[in-house]
């Protein structure tokens, strides 16, 4: 027996012992319409033929894989293509994107026999993984049914690449089952070299976040919030967590000393927050407009809450600035691009350990403000607000980086259809 065996083994017992852990967690994370069997592989099978596979871990990872599923989509119009999350937040995220133009499924917990019937029942051409959700027993059971598996927009943080060092046997036999990296700078490539992944099988692509789609739809409704909004001032706080909201709400308390009329748009990161901080913002005496009840913030209205699911890069294309949040706490920071897409000035906190690459670009392109506190964000809401050819400056800088930036989406789907076909081709175009 392996060492990699002996390690999976290791693993797959302690797997078992938390089991009743995980499973509590899981119970909570789930679809009333989804049967939770679906964690245990037990999804329906899925008749024979040609079948691409994205799993995509939650919100974050589905919005940017988004123009990845469209690209397949419309490249392999033959292949049945499934989606698969971990969490219910990005499964509605699926829904409201796609809609039945894919299928999804959550995926199985990594015990052995769940991901071998989950992979039995599903039988994809190809899988592919967007960004980094690892999992012994799922690779496996891919490289045991022979699925082919490719990672799109791959990244390591300093924090995972840490961990997966940690376990260095079982991190280099998961590797083993990767056939293609897709990585998103650099420093990924040489985190998941470093891991053990050969260097053939590295590829720095860029990051598919950079290919963010602008349409017409987009902005229409972007013109349609800003005209319910009125002539005042707009800022948006997006993806904020605990103890953001806090520090944006005395921001805006600030702001409004200056500026009466601005409108604070707040969306937390997680949907089962949206009451707690609906009732925070009621704490400290703000009257709340709730998007999700159809109510429009009125001029007494001071924030309004963004308490729906897939309308973030509107409100961030109707407002005149807009902080991203996961960076003001020790979270990594979320999506910067998606405000710089549409020409909104981007600000944001200094904790941005999930995006340094992207976050550096910005930054070295004087398309991003970076605050410490509560106190800087409000001074530099104030100066943009005051200057309205700095505001104006910064926005047009963001949106020239993606525009600069794009090509990743490219580089990915020809690789990953490369792949497809081969896999189609079977033993004799390999």
């Amino acid at each position: 027996m392996r060492r990699a065996d002996w390690v999976r083994a290791a693993y797959d017992g302690a797997l078992y012992l938390a089991s009743p852990l995980i499973w509590r967690r899981i119970w909570r994370e789930s679809v009333p319409t989804r049967p939770r069997g679906e964690r245990l592989g037990l999804i329906p099978a899925r008749p024979p033929g040609p079948r691409l596979w994205v799993h995509a871990a939650s919100v974050g990872e589905v919005v940017t894989a988004a123009p990845l599923i469209r690209a397949l989509l419309a490249r392999h119009p033959e292949a049945d293509l499934v989606v698969t999350t971990m969490t219910a937040t990005g499964a509605a995220r699926v829904e409201s994107l796609f809609g039945t133009e894919v299928s999804h499924h959550f995926l199985p917990l990594d015990f052995p026999g769940a991901t071998r019937r989950f992979l039995a029942r599903l039988a994809p051409t190809l899988a592919i993984i967007a960004e980094t959700e690892l999992w012994p027993n799922l690779l496996h059971a891919c490289a045991a049914h022979g699925v082919p598996v490719a990672i799109a927009n791959g990244r390591l943080s300093d924090g995972a690449f840490r961990t997966y060092r940690r376990f260095a046997t079982l991190s280099r036999d998961m590797l083993r089952h990767v056939d293609w990296i897709g990585a998103k700078a650099p420093a990924d490539a040489e985190r998941f070299r470093a891991l053990g992944c050969p260097d053939a099988r590295v590829e720095v692509t860029g990051a598919l976040k950079f290919d963010l789609q602008v349409d017409a739809r987009l902005r229409e409704e972007s013109e349609r919030l800003r005209t319910t909004w009125g002539r005042r001032f707009v800022w948006v706080a997006g993806s904020t967590h605990p103890g953001e909201e806090e520090a944006v709400l005395a921001a805006h308390a600030r702001v409004c000393r200056r500026y009466p009329e601005a409108l604070l748009v707040l969306v937390p990161r997680h949907p089962q927050r949206f009451e707690a901080v609906a009732e925070l913002c009621r704490a400290r005496g703000e009257r709340v407009a709730r998007r999700s009840r159809g109510e429009a913030p009125g001029a007494g209205t001071r924030v309004l809450l963004g308490d729906t699911m897939g309308e973030l890069m509107h409100f961030y294309a109707a407002a005149d600035a807009a902080f991203v949040g996961g960076s003001l706490v020790a979270v990594g920071g979320h999506n910067l691009l998606e405000p710089a897409a549409v020409g909104t000035p981007v600000l944001s906190g200094p904790h941005l350990d999930n995006l340094r690459e992207i976050a550096a670009t910005l930054a070295e392109a004087r398309a991003r403000r970076e605050v410490a506190d509560a106190e800087a964000l409000a001074e530099a809401l104030i100066q943009l607000f005051d200057d309205d050819a700095a505001r104006r400056r910064l926005g047009e800088a963001g949106r020239a980086v993606v525009d600069a930036n794009r090509g990743a989406l490219a580089r990915t789907l020809g690789a990953v259809s490369a792949r497809f076909e081969r896999a189609l081709a079977g033993p004799a175009g390999a």
